[in-house]
Formats: structure tokens, C-alpha cells, sequence
């Protein structure tokens, strides 16, 4: 239950808060997170030509995915509303999740400026090239941790599908080793359209090659630092109440995406976390499935400018 005292978060993210050491964050939120869109953020979303979402598949289970067209493709008709023209690809884990009526979390980043924002809600309409979303939960992020690139090129090639079971393929861990952005889906145990209990995505970024791929019996685990942030614990919080999540990589010279789905377990002490300069915490997420679209995302992209946060952060 959520009680305006705690709006909003649910529990599981007042507990983590609260483990983090982190208190009376629901009196301190401001601004900062809504029940409906400010203008900036509308504005953001329908200049960006590209938009992260976050949805439960068939089996409930989080994937992250990518969705382009040229700018204007979102639209916000009303401060409680996105509309979103494009299609997913076929093989892409997310399209079956977006239903009416289905939770979904949305990320507009702007790489260029580090802008970022997340609009979280409810699948109001779906039809073929469209979807609706009645948005309950709208955020403001700050800018640590984006890497500032721009696009320089758009590049349409074939796709083609490559299925990954628990243990990663060589292809699969070498986007990883060299992924220094990365976007989390992940949902609350239960989905309530009240503006706290639904479907999230989030952005880590880091220093190539900050996620961690080990052999941990017979399937790999993915291993992250956490950085401090902005305090919200909104990820993690729905880790907390429920361990499945979505782990998008995005191979920028390639337009390679990697969409991963499995189990997240957060650590909060012990020697290898104090080994890691810059983490707070670990989280440790062992894969169950996920699929690499390859060529999904047509743009080519600048050279990294790496945020300046990243000089206060180790490495594997």
C-alpha cells in the first residue's frame, strides 16, 4: 500500500531509501517528480528522435528497447499524455508488452545536452505504427553519468535476430565489455494506476566496460557498480520489491542493441564492492534470456564526451 505520507514511492522504495541511509526523501522530492508533465519536458520529448521504453513481456518479465523516427514522432497533446508514431521491430521483446491497459516506463534522454527526463504510466491506445500512454508518474533527472555524443549520421541496414540464452554469446559479451551506457527496465510487485506501482526505465552510464560478465554456474552474470544519484532509488527500489529486470546495451558505432531480461540482487557491503572506487552499491543481475537486434538503432554516432563524474569512478 501507498499512503500519501509515502507518495511517490512505494514501499519497496521507501525501504531502500531508508537502507541507504536516506531519510524523509517524500518531503524532499519537490518538483522533481509529478503526477503530470511540466512544459520542458513535453518540449524534450517531442524534439528527440529516439525514445527509451520499458515493458513487461507476455511473461511479465521487463525488457528495454529503443524506438526512432525523426523528430516530432512523440507528441504531447496534453500534460498527461505522450503519443508515440513507430513501429518496433518484430523480434523486439517490448512489442508484445505494449497492450492497452499495460504498465509502461519511458526515458527521453538527450545525449547531446544530457538531458534527461522519465515519464512513467499506462498503455491508454494501441494500434499498428501507435501507442498512447496516460502518463502518472513524471520525473526530472539530473545529468551525471551521460555520456554527451551526437548524432552525425543516419545508416538504415539490414537486421537480423540473434537469440542469447543464461550463458552470453562471445557477441553479446563483447557489446557489454564495451558498453559505457546502459538502460534498466524493471516494475514494482504490484501494477496500480496511482501514479507509484507500474513499469520504469532508467539510464546507468559508466566507464567502458563498467558492467561485469562472469561465468556463475553454467550462465553469466552481469555485474554493475551503482553511483551515487539522486537519492530516489527508484530502480532499485522495485528490485527490492521484485528482482526481474531488463538490461538494454546499445552499440553505438553498430546500432547494435542488446536486450537482456533476468534476476537482480543488490549488495550493500563486502570487499569487492570496496574494491570498486565510486560504488555505493553493487548490482548483480543473472541472465535468464534476451536477444540482440542488430542494426536496430540507424544512427551513428560522435565520439564520447565521458561525464566528468566518471574521474571519481574505478573500473573491473
Amino acid at each position: 500500500m501507498t499512503s500519501p505520507r509515502t507518495w511517490p514511492f512505494h514501499q519497496g522504495e521507501v525501504q531502500t531509501q531508508e537502507r541507504a541511509g536516506v531519510r524523509g526523501m517524500t518531503e524532499r522530492v519537490g518538483g522533481f517528480v509529478r503526477s503530470t508533465m511540466p512544459d520542458q519536458h513535453r518540449d524534450l520529448f517531442e524534439q528527440l528522435p529516439y525514445l527509451v521504453i520499458g515493458a513487461l513481456d507476455d511473461a511479465g518479465r521487463p525488457f528495454a528497447s529503443m524506438a526512432v523516427g525523426v523528430p516530432g514522432f512523440i507528441e504531447s497533446p496534453s500534460p498527461g499524455t505522450l503519443v508515440v508514431h513507430a513501429t518496433l521491430a518484430e523480434d523486439d521483446p517490448v512489442r508484445g508488452g505494449l497492450r492497452e491497459g499495460a504498465p509502461i516506463g519511458l526515458l527521453g534522454i538527450e545525449f547531446e545536452t544530457r538531458r534527461r527526463n522519465r515519464a512513467n504510466g499506462t498503455l491508454a491506445h494501441v494500434e499498428p505504427g501507435m501507442f498512447a500512454v496516460d502518463v502518472e508518474q513524471s520525473t526530472g533527472n539530473c545529468p551525471q553519468y551521460i555520456q554527451a555524443r551526437s548524432i552525425e549520421t543516419a545508416v538504415r541496414r539490414p537486421s537480423e535476430t540473434q537469440r542469447e540464452g543464461p550463458r552470453l554469446s562471445a557477441r553479446a559479451r563483447a557489446i557489454v565489455a564495451g558498453a559505457d551506457t546502459t538502460f534498466i527496465a524493471s516494475a514494482s510487485a504490484e501494477i496500480r494506476r496511482d501514479g507509484v506501482h507500474g513499469c520504469d526505465v532508467s539510464h546507468r552510464g559508466g566507464k567502458p566496460g563498467f558492467w561485469r560478465a562472469q561465468t556463475v554456474h553454467g550462465g553469466t552474470r552481469l555485474t554493475m557498480p551503482d553511483f551515487a544519484g539522486n537519492r530516489f532509488f527508484m530502480t532499485l527500489g522495485n528490485v527490492a520489491e521484485n528482482p526481474r529486470v531488463g538490461v538494454a546495451f546499445v552499440d553505438f558505432a553498430t546500432g547494435d542493441w542488446l536486450s537482456l531480461t533476468g534476476r537482480a540482487e543488490v549488495q550493500w557491503e563486502g570487499s569487492e564492492l570496496r574494491a570498486f572506487e565510486g560504488a555505493e552499491r553493487l548490482l548483480h543481475v543473472d541472465v535468464e534470456g534476451g536477444v540482440i537486434l542488430g542494426g536496430m538503432i540507424p544512427f551513428r554516432w560522435s565520439a564520447p564526451e565521458y561525464a566528468r563524474q566518471l574521474t571519481r569512478t574505478g573500473a573491473w
